[in-house]
């Protein structure tokens, strides 16, 4: 048994930028849908854990652009689990061209918190629902989505976000995408919709909620080989909401 869980859809214009290429937050849209839609599959999805009162929450991503997809371009996303490791369920994701060709891959860590304490509930529990026997051992990307620190020299304001309608997604939280969307906002729109993103890394450091005040804050970094490196930080009354690293060529 494969274990493995895909579908195809042509990219919409939505999902795009003015270079016509993929959103980083829009690829985290569609890995989240079929992360829900391959969890259902396998017996272990959103309604399932919800009997338990559970609820799958993402910790980590690290994302590769071999390619980023272009508007109306025909691709399909696969996902497999590829089962516990420590706290987190690795979860990988592979975007290929019409051609079978690689255009994304990536690899997530996720983890199981009570929807009622918003604690996280011990692996045994979950265990008992997720079976290893629909584990995946394949790896998109072989290395565990690594913790993100942002350097302290050198960051600069980056304007506030409060958690509004548009932001909050079933769990009752700020959305995983999000994250994303706001710190490509806080890059300069010279780099962002001019330089193609080759990699970029989210941890998800403590979760905000409706009416949640965000103070961004960013550092921008010129590497040897021409590219350019962000790292965007989003702090809730001092404690770190999430961190996100973003290298574009």
């Amino acid at each position: 048994m494969e274990n493995k869980y895909n579908t195809a859809f042509a990219v919409p214009c939505y999902d795009t930028d003015a270079s016509f290429r993929m959103k980083p937050s829009a690829f985290m849209d569609h890995a989240q849908e079929i992360a829900y839609a391959a969890a259902k599959h396998f017996g272990f999805g959103y309604e399932t854990l919800g009997e338990h009162s559970a609820a799958w929450v993402l910790s980590r991503m690290h994302i590769i652009f071999e390619r980023a997809p272009l508007w109306r371009e025909n691709v399909r996303l696969e996902t497999w689990h590829k089962g516990l490791d420590g706290l987190f369920f690795n979860r990988d994701f592979r975007m290929t061209a019409e051609d079978g060709t690689p255009a994304v891959l990536a690899t997530s860590a996720w983890i199981v918190i009570d929807t009622a304490t918003r604690r996280l509930v011990r692996s045994a529990d979950v265990l008992r629902i997720v079976p290893d026997t629909t584990a995946c051992p394949d790896n998109a990307i072989v290395e565990q989505a690594p913790k993100i620190i942002m350097p302290r020299e050198g960051r600069e304001d980056a304007g506030l976000r409060v958690v509004s309608y548009g932001d909050v997604d079933i769990v009752g939280h700020t959305n995983n995408a999000r994250y994303m969307a706001w710190a490509m906002d806080a890059v300069d729109y010279a780099d962002a919709s001019t330089r193609p993103v080759r990699e970029a890394w989210i941890n998800f450091n403590h979760e905000t909620r409706p009416g949640d005040t965000i103070a961004l804050s960013r550092l921008r970094l010129n590497l040897p080989d021409g590219g350019v490196e962000y790292y965007v930080e989003g702090t809730l009354e001092g404690r770190s909401a999430f961190t996100v690293k973003i290298l574009f060529a």
